[in-house]
C-alpha cells in the first residue's frame, strides 16, 4: 500500500472518531441541560403548588370569618329591631 493511501485512511478514521466523540459529548451536554431545566421547572411547579395551597387555606379562613361576621350582623339587626319596638312602646306610653 502506498503511504498516501495509508495517511488518507488514517485521516478518515480519525475524522470519524473525532466526530463521534464530539457528537457523544454534545448529547451528554444536551441531556445535562435538559435535566437542569426539568429540575428548575419541577421546583417552580412545587413553589406554585404551595402558593395555591396557601391561597386556598386563606380563602377558607376568610369564608369562616365572613360567616361569623354575617351571623353577628344578623344578631345585631334582631337586637336593634327589639330595641326599636321597646322604644316605640315607651314613646307611646309617654304620649298617652
Amino acid at each position: 500500500m502506498d503511504i498516501k493511501t495509508l495517511v488518507t485512511i488514517i485521516a478518515a478514521l480519525s475524522g470519524i472518531a473525532l466526530g463521534w466523540m464530539a457528537r457523544t459529548r454534545s448529547n451528554r451536554q444536551d441531556i445535562q441541560n435538559e435535566a437542569g431545566t426539568g429540575a428548575v421547572l419541577r421546583t417552580n411547579v412545587e413553589y406554585i403548588k404551595h402558593g395555591v395551597d396557601d391561597v386556598r387555606i386563606e380563602l377558607k379562613d376568610q369564608g369562616r370569618r365572613f360567616d361569623a361576621l354575617s351571623e353577628r350582623v344578623t344578631r345585631i339587626e334582631e337586637s336593634s329591631k327589639q330595641f326599636h319596638k321597646r322604644l316605640d312602646r315607651f314613646e307611646g306610653k309617654e304620649r298617652g
